[in-house]
């Protein structure tokens, strides 16, 4: 089973503000809806209340340190590990990680894959996305889109495989 970040970064890594998204592209909404469709999403309490609602057509899970917490078709987890255990339940090939800034840092270790969309703007946030080593991670897909009518910055999709040491 592998383990999936997918997030959309700003050039100086910027992923919200104030709990909000900071920008809407739907070709990047629309890529995170095939990537994660029918597969587990774990995201923090402060993403998932951002959202407001589960996303349909995946398992959703909710990690929050407050035990008590709950939401209509939701899991939820106190722990980053203890979602990745609930996830793997369903029998699914890849589970993503979908947010916010302290899961994105918990899960950086270990994760397999990231599906990075580099939003070609500087803007500002409160909550960034943790720096890629290229001693851990390898660029092995990119492609380019531009901005249009409807998404009003140049993004670039990124896909980064974790280096496997060599023995």
């Amino acid at each position: 089973m592998k383990i999936s970040i997918i997030v959309a970064a700003s050039s100086n890594n910027a992923i919200g503000h104030q709990n909000k998204l900071l920008w809407h592209l739907p070709v990047d909404l629309k890529f995170f809806k095939n990537t994660t469709w029918g597969m587990p999403v774990i995201m923090g309490r402060k993403t998932f209340e951002s959202v407001g609602k589960p996303l349909p057509g995946r398992l959703n899970i909710v990690v929050t340190s407050n035990a008590e917490w709950q939401s209509p078709n939701t899991l939820t987890a106190t722990t980053l590990q203890s979602a990745i255990d609930k996830a793997a339940t369903s029998n699914c090939n890849e589970i993503f990680i979908t947010g916010g800034g302290e899961i994105y840092r918990q899960s950086m270790a270990i994760a397999d894959i990231i599906y990075l969309t580099r939003v070609h703007t500087q803007i500002d946030g409160d909550t960034f996305f943790p720096e890629i080593d290229t001693n851990l991670w390898e660029l092995t897909k990119s492609y380019t889109v531009t901005k249009d009518e409807k998404n009003a910055f140049d993004m670039t999709f990124e896909t980064w495989q974790k280096i496997t040491p060599t023995k």
